[in-house]
């Protein structure tokens, strides 16, 4: 597939908290549930998921296998209101409608889904897949996330993928007739990308309708094709300076359509945020299942083993494809929830963090740090909550360093 929304969502109460720009309340317990199937058609070159290409697959064996996966899962969380299932991949839109809707089905017996339940399946924009779409939405999944990655045919085909901007296009129709929320991927930051161009191919996205968009800049990844080429000198990556004007652009351009940056990458009409990866970014728990899959419940990380012959013999044996099981100090868990919340465009709540973690609120961030970078408007810390400025979502990663104090 390609980058998918996030690699990690929150339903949203009857009545929107404006504090938290229109998106609900983070202290929802909710649950999330991430379903990952690694098998995609073609391996990207800019690709670093956890997703495998093998000439066949017996469907119904992994089915058995993700729904053992699942149940080990329920009886480590018992009791929980289920608020997203997120499909991601790999390319799980290779799966048939009938291994989907049992996958859902499960999971809602072993939990409950609630009746407002978000339900994401990551598709590649192939006309053989959008066939699968109606059974797909039939099955239960209400928002699907595609993968077009980009609305220029040159530039589908330096990304490796397999369709063209005609095909993706068509794909788009289907899955907007089909399911109630769409969202689709673009990759820009691309090798000789130009302010222009970006701005010619963002404006054609955004008059296409859907109400969320996943916009990531091209990285270079350890691991992948794109690296390999890179260190031979045979691609050149569009410099630091430029992609930092191309991100200020998207940002500006997104909000100007009503669709805003609500996180780094991601941008949404009011309301059509994407409410599995808010779970994530606001640190709640979710179970992870399948190949690579991570997990958090309570203070316990979990994470799945990666390759899917070795996840699948582990689920055989045992029950649970679980490679690590480990329990975070507390220090470890309010550092990733600082590091996740400062993505948001809402910010980071410390008092939640304080409750979810157990370092008190004023242990979490460097005071004298933040009020220099505030000072600096890079930041604002309003009561108990720290937000990055548009200028400091450009340095989140030095800022993150600056800030967080356990």
């Amino acid at each position: 597939m390609g980058r998918s929304e996030a690699k990690r969502p929150a339903p949203f109460p009857p009545t929107p908290d404006p504090s938290l720009g229109g998106r609900g309340d983070a202290c929802d317990d909710a649950l999330a549930l991430y379903i990952h199937w690694p098998f995609c058609i073609s391996k990207c070159p800019y690709c670093d998921f956890n997703s495998h290409v093998r000439e066949r697959i017996d469907e119904a064996a992994w089915r058995d296998a993700l729904l053992a996966d699942m149940r080990y899962e329920a009886e480590r969380l018992p009791g929980r209101t289920l608020g997203s299932i997120f499909f991601g991949g790999g390319t799980p839109s290779l799966m048939a409608p009938q291994t989907v809707a049992a996958l859902i089905e499960e999971a809602n017996r072993l939990w409950r889904l609630r009746a407002d339940a978000e339900i994401t399946l990551e598709a590649n924009p192939s006309s053989v897949e959008a066939a699968r779409f109606a059974g797909i939405a039939a099955a239960g999944v209400n928002r699907v996330s595609l993968g077009l990655q980009a609305l220029d045919d040159k530039a589908l085909r330096f990304l490796g993928r397999a369709h063209d901007v005609a095909e993706g296009l068509a794909a788009l129709d289907v899955a907007q007739a089909n399911f109630g929320r769409v969202s689709f991927d673009l990759i820009y930051a691309r090798p000789d990308q130009t302010e222009d161009d970006w701005a010619a191919e963002l404006s054609r996205a955004l008059a296409l309708g859907t109400g969320h968009l996943s916009l990531y800049q091209l990285t270079i990844e350890p691991g992948t094709r794109f690296a390999t080429l890179v260190r031979q000198g045979a691609l050149a990556p569009l410099d630091g300076d430029a992609a930092a004007w191309l991100f200020e652009l998207t940002r500006a351009v997104t909000t100007a359509a009503g669709l805003p940056a609500y996180e780094v990458s991601n941008h949404a009409r009011h309301g059509e945020e994407s409410r599995h990866n808010l779970t994530y970014w606001r640190y709640g728990d979710y179970a992870g299942i399948g190949p690579g899959a991570h997990g958090r419940r309570g203070g316990v990380a979990t994470l799945r083993h990666k390759k899917p012959e070795i996840w699948s013999a582990a689920v055989d044996r045992a029950g649970n494809g679980l490679a690590e099981e480990t329990a975070l100090t507390t220090a470890e868990r309010a550092t990733e929830a600082l590091v996740m919340g400062l993505r948001l465009g809402e910010g980071v709540d410390l008092t939640r963090v304080a409750s979810r973690s157990g370092v008190a609120p004023d242990d979490l961030v460097d005071v004298r740090a933040v009020g220099r970078l505030a000072a600096q408007g890079l930041l604002t810390h309003d009561r108990d909550r720290v937000r990055l400025t548009e200028s400091g979502m450009l340095l989140l990663d030095a800022i993150l360093a600056e800030i967080v104090a356990i």
